[in-house]
């Protein structure tokens, strides 16, 4: 089964050398093309981590009456 982050990894370089190809093929410079694309490939990265951060699933957090770490506080 699919999930967001499998989506995310494969659209990665689909976006960088389609978007980059699109752009040469429209007559933009291929470095401004690969930079520009490198750019849509990196706001995916960035959305994957901090917009839709993974999360761990569970109740494995701690809990507020948790003695075994002191805060130097």
């Amino acid at each position: 089964m699919m999930n967001y982050y499998d989506l995310v990894l494969g659209l990665i370089p689909v976006v960088l050398g389609g978007v980059g190809t699109l752009l040469v093929a429209v007559g933009v410079a291929f470095t401004t093309a690969v930079a520009l694309a490198s750019v849509l490939s990196v706001g995916l990265i960035g959305h994957a981590m901090f917009v839709r951060a993974p999360v761990e699933s569970g109740t494995g957090g701690t809990t507020g009456g948790d003695t075994s770490f002191q805060s130097a506080d």
